[in-house]
């Protein structure tokens, strides 16, 4: 589902490493040049650094989200996508490393694209290879299985009755 004509109207940005902050201070970055849209960060770094890394960018920082809900790829989409929903949101830049957009586009175009919720992938340039596809397929697959059951199969998670 590509809506060219629909200008993205938040940003979402998939938390990496916990340590380099890496995925939150380019988001910081760009999101000075789209200064009226929200952000939302799932998953990522602590809340303190986070904050700290937007604010030395003079970023407002109310226009921060910050959910820890989620454990994976496939969580930091389905913890997010009903709010997104409810907001109206349509389009949104979607924010990771290179070595991962390929699997966050898959999961992406199933849960967003479940909400009528689209996306413009912003990579984020790395020296890391691309991912396997089979992790792409897997997600792809645990995806399907959410849509269809509200199930991630994420680890620890418990199939609801």
């Amino acid at each position: 589902m590509q809506n060219t004509f629909i200008q993205p109207e938040a940003i979402l940005v998939l938390g990496g490493s916990t340590k380099s902050l890496e995925r939150e201070k380019f988001t910081a970055q760009f999101a000075k040049k789209h200064p009226s849209i929200p952000i939302w960060i799932s998953g990522g770094s602590p809340k303190a650094p986070t904050k700290k890394v937007f604010s030395k960018q003079g970023v407002d920082l109310r226009r921060l989200h910050l959910d820890y809900d989620a454990v994976d790829t496939v969580t930091n989409f389905t913890t997010l996508v009903d709010e997104l929903e409810a907001r109206k949101i349509r389009k949104v830049y979607l924010v990771t490393s290179d070595y991962h957009m390929r699997r966050a586009s898959v999961v992406g175009e199933i849960v967003l694209g479940s909400r009528g919720i689209d996306f413009k992938a912003v990579s984020i340039p790395s020296d890391v290879p691309p991912e396997p596809i089979q992790k792409s397929v897997r997600d792809g697959v645990r995806s399907i299985l959410w849509l269809t059951t509200g199930y991630t199969g994420a680890k620890g998670e418990q199939l609801k009755q």
